[in-house]
């Protein structure tokens, strides 16, 4: 948390110190047609997993999609060219469908995040905001443990408050961004350096104000998706009808805190999002591999298990990033596009057999007349896996390939024989299929 906290202090742009790539190859993707899981002349040289089960009748969550933060203020501007890599959806591109950007307190700095967001609206993407403080004037400070310049908003602001998201809202749709959501707080339960908020002053807010707000309002964002914060907000029915988004971050959650039983029991006809991360840290080089599937499997349990229907991530341009400083994607870039370019927004997650071998890691999608399948083999060996879709359908696979050589590397395409196809992950590898 605290190398994040200090970034915009530093703004140096200048990525970590490069570490030494692992630059052994893997094994070649071998796609077969048939439903056997492995050719004799691969039995010595692969692990043998279980049958990946694909059913596209047992539909999850509908995707709103994968993207990142711009904040001019802290690291300066995506240039036009970043802007095109980050959103656009092509080979060499990241295929970002969200943009995430701040609210300034300072109505003069209203439009300066506005480029990059309008060049992204332009594109399709959604983009949504978050503020860190209110304008100063709504602002008084507090004793809080051993802080005593702690902040907080006045209560008798707000409705004023509400307002001043209202009013950010307007200006950009008035500048051609209309906001898919706006938030109250970014980390209301980590704001040693911005504004805090107890969850009973985030309920309040959410029951008398929030609902003047002109576009959908996300909450909580806790910094570590804490559910004493958004637990609240489930069980008041007053508070939950003034929220679109239960948003959430995930700066140390465990895995194992991922799934959100109340949120299913109760947020019917609400969205879940992950609205801000880096993973697994912030001080290596996003080049560091086999580092970078960390990021592959990461993305696949959040949607899986958490079953969370956006994955933010913090900078887009940063050398711990999914883009370089110098523009260029990174290994954790492209075992990020190899969700984002493929899994577009509206697309459903259906049913997949999520963990066929050690280190495997499936999760499948439907939408657009395709059925995506994202793999992550952690292993350090290759891996022999079949992929079988329930109800036969699919003639044929395109594949891509990220491994300690490759980003996003396209292998072509072959045939599905009675529903199935088996293919070799290499060790170390991030594989996408399109199935249509």
């Amino acid at each position: 948390m605290t190398q994040r906290r200090n970034e915009p202090e530093s703004g140096s742009g200048r990525a970590p110190s490069r570490r030494a790539v692992l630059a052994t190859m893997g094994a070649l993707p071998i796609l077969t047609s048939t439903a056997s899981v492995a050719r004799a002349s691969d039995s010595a040289a692969v692990t043998v997993a279980a049958t990946a089960v694909i059913d596209p009748s047992a539909t999850r969550q509908t995707i709103r999609g994968f993207g990142g933060m711009t904040h001019t203020a802290w690291i300066g501007d995506l240039t036009a060219a970043q802007r095109d890599m980050a959103f656009g959806t092509g080979d060499g591109q990241l295929g970002f469908s969200l943009l995430r950007i701040p609210v300034p307190e300072d109505r003069a700095a209203w439009s300066r995040d506005l480029a990059t967001a309008k060049r992204a609206a332009d594109l399709g993407v959604a983009v949504i905001a978050s503020p860190w403080n209110p304008p100063a004037s709504m602002v008084e400070t507090f004793v809080r443990g051993s802080q005593t310049d702690a902040r907080r908003l006045r209560y008798d602001m707000y409705g004023a408050y509400a307002q001043h998201l209202n009013d950010f809202t307007t200006h950009l749709r008035n500048n051609g961004v209309n906001l898919y959501g706006i938030s109250v707080q970014n980390e209301p339960d980590y704001a040693h350096d911005w504004t805090w908020w107890t969850p009973a002053e985030m309920l309040r807010f959410l029951r008398e104000n929030a609902g003047s707000i002109g576009t959908r309002v996300i909450a909580p964002e806790s910094f570590q998706y804490l559910k004493n914060m958004s637990d609240p907000i489930l069980n008041d029915p007053v508070a939950l009808a003034n929220v679109d988004i239960i948003g959430a971050h995930l700066y140390g959650t465990s895995f194992a805190n991922f799934p959100y039983p109340l949120f299913k029991q109760k947020g019917a006809g609400k969205e879940l999002w992950m609205t801000e991360v880096y993973y697994p840290n912030s001080s290596d080089s996003a080049d560091l591999w086999p580092q970078a599937l960390d990021v592959g499997e990461h993305m696949h349990r959040a949607m899986v298990d958490a079953e969370f229907q956006a994955y933010i991530w913090w900078y887009i341009r940063r050398g711990y990033g999914p883009m370089r400083e110098d523009g260029r994607i990174s290994k954790r870039g492209a075992a990020m596009a190899h969700f984002a370019r493929f899994v577009r927004p509206g697309y459903v997650r259906i049913g997949a057999t999520a963990n066929p071998a050690t280190n495997v890691y499936v999760s499948a999608y439907r939408g657009g007349g395709s059925t995506v399948v994202v793999a992550v083999n952690k292993a350090a060996a290759a891996v022999s896996q079949q992929f079988t879709l329930a109800n036969g359908a699919g003639s044929s696979v395109a594949s891509w390939l990220t491994d300690a050589s490759r980003n996003v590397a396209s292998q072509g395409t072959t045939g599905v024989s009675n529903g199935s196809f088996t293919v070799t992950l290499p060790a170390r590898s991030a594989m996408t299929f399109v199935i249509r």
